[in-house]
């Protein structure tokens, strides 16, 4: 139980919070923090369900999958920190009301604002925290994530080679390898070449891939080939090593298309010609503001959250209808936010939205927590009373 004792300086704006309001922080942050943990674990499990098809299909190491994993995560939090400061703020003040600190916590003397000051402390730290990752972490790694996925998608020794099987690659292409070491060294290579004019084989004992002046090539040892002259005559050539030229086999005018999510805000505001050929510059602005607003909905989560524990009569049956109206209406405000974003890409005037949404719903709830402690007189009705005196 929370210890009554008056702060000083009672009624007087002070920087340092009083030792109550450390206790209070404390007790408010443990289970915010514990709830954005498990909301991030969730999101990394399901991240890497998702990259399991980089070492099933594309045989790609774990570290890849993990580094795919690892860099998915700043873009998930911007939406799990809110949804975690929501709930975790939502089971620290149910407890704190429901063993009576808060009214221990009144009792002493504080007003409401200093009672709500360490929860309001923690929602502009994860507002700047959410700020930070959408402005600096996230474009850096979504950038890093495409380009790593352009990698393993033009692989050659993913598109090339599975082991055990025979794989058809382009312009008459056929690769068999019997084995695959996790080092990338391949045993008992064979390769068949059909380009239309005439038929080359290579088999090989060991092969790895590599470049030579920049071009891809497969080093091969110990090997041997052969081709058919136009005239039927068969060639044959054994060697300790030969480069196997992949330049032929490749798509050099492939490139990288990077999407809106993986631009800098900076590149966002003004946007280059290559990034107008590939997204509008609603699509862009659209997509600037999204960062800058986002943060936002942490202010709105914990003002709900305050609303729905503090913004009524203390209640010894629970606060599970408040709370479910909390929840729905934090919800379906997240929700319209999204679709705020989807129509600024067509509308640039509803940009201004983003911001209002949420700081919109996070005034109405302080509005309704500090109408809290006012006391609600009857609207007099004359001619009602009159009436129900007359007929008591």
């Amino acid at each position: 139980m929370l210890s009554i004792a008056r702060p000083r300086n009672q009624g007087k704006p002070i920087a340092r919070m009083t030792l109550i309001q450390r206790y209070l922080f404390k007790q408010i942050a443990v289970p915010i923090v514990a709830a954005c943990a498990a909301l991030v674990g969730i999101g990394l499990l399901s991240q890497s369900l998702d990259q399991l098809e980089i070492i099933v299909e594309r045989g790609q190491s774990v570290w890849i999958m993990v580094k795919l994993t690892l860099l998915a995560l700043p873009q998930l939090l911007g939406v799990i920190l809110p949804i975690g400061l929501f709930v975790g703020a939502l089971v620290a003040l149910t407890r704190l009301q429901r063993e009576q600190e808060l009214t221990a916590a009144f009792a002493s003397g504080m007003t409401r604002w200093s009672v709500i000051s360490p929860a309001a402390r923690l929602a502009v730290i994860v507002t700047l925290v959410v700020l930070a990752n959408n402005l600096f972490v996230q474009p850096w790694a979504q950038r890093t994530a495409r380009e790593q996925t352009f990698a393993i998608r033009t692989d050659l020794a993913a598109l090339l080679v599975q082991e055990g099987q025979f794989v058809q690659g382009p312009d008459g292409l056929t690769v068999y390898v019997q084995q695959i070491e996790q080092s990338g060294l391949m045993k008992n290579l064979f390769i068949y070449l059909d380009d239309g004019k005439a038929v080359s084989t290579w088999d090989a004992s060991e092969a790895r891939f590599g470049r030579i002046g920049g071009a891809p090539v497969l080093t091969m040892t110990e090997g041997s080939w052969q081709k058919y002259s136009s005239d039927g005559v068969l060639n044959f050539l054994s060697f300790d090593q030969y480069a196997f030229d992949l330049s032929p086999f490749t798509n050099s005018e492939e490139t990288i298309r990077y999407k809106p999510a993986d631009l800098s805000l900076t590149q966002l505001l003004n946007p280059s010609a290559q990034s107008l050929k590939r997204s509008t510059a609603g699509e862009l602005l659209a997509e600037a503001h999204a960062r800058l607003s986002s943060p936002l909905y942490a202010l709105t989560g914990m003002a709900l959250a305050l609303s729905a524990i503090m913004g009524g009569a203390f209640s010894r049956t629970g606060y599970g209808g408040r709370i479910a109206k909390a929840a729905g209406v934090f919800l379906v405000i997240r929700i319209m936010g999204y679709g705020v974003v989807a129509a600024s890409a067509w509308n640039g005037w509803l940009n201004i939205f983003q911001y209002l949404l949420p700081l919109g719903v996070a005034a109405l709830a302080l509005r309704l927590l500090f109408r809290a402690l006012k006391p609600h007189r009857r609207r007099a009705w004359p001619l009602i009373d009159r009436l129900k005196a007359r007929f008591a």
